[in-house]
């Protein structure tokens, strides 16, 4: 195969990561012989960017804003109801391969703060007993 330009890179590390929930190393070792693309730089699109992951992640992704609107209005009391929900902390997975957990800088909705997001879905004003039904609904 003919080298591929390096501006085609994300796309095809979106896609991988489509197919496999992750970027396994073996893969973009693969990725990087076929097109010509250096390993070293998939593999630095893959840390710099929070969108990928390098290891196995959960079907969910449940992400808590720490910006400031949602720091100001309880984030941390979210944080901690769904740390105890879940069992895990930032950064972490559950055991079942359910859930990751991640904070996140800011998603853009403070008006609605504190903020969750589980994959695609928006959830505002959160307070802290409601974060069983949130998790509740995904499987």
């Amino acid at each position: 195969m003919a080298p591929v330009d390096h501006g085609h890179a994300i796309p095809l590390l979106q896609k991988i990561q489509d197919t496999y929930g992750y970027l396994p190393r073996e893969v973009l070792l693969e990725l990087s012989a076929e097109t010509g693309i250096p390993a070293a730089h998939l593999f630095g699109l893959a840390t710099f960017y929070a969108q990928f992951h390098l290891e196995e992640h959960g079907r969910h992704t449940v992400r808590v804003c720490r910006g400031t609107a949602c720091h100001v209005r309880g984030r941390q009391i979210i944080q901690d109801a769904i740390d105890e929900e879940l069992g895990i902390g930032p950064g972490e997975t559950t055991e079942d391969r359910r859930y990751s957990l991640e904070t996140v800088a800011c998603v853009g909705t403070c008006f609605l703060a504190p903020v969750v997001m589980v994959d695609h879905d928006y959830f505002g004003k959160v307070d802290p007993n409601k974060v069983g039904e949130i998790m509740g609904g995904y499987e």
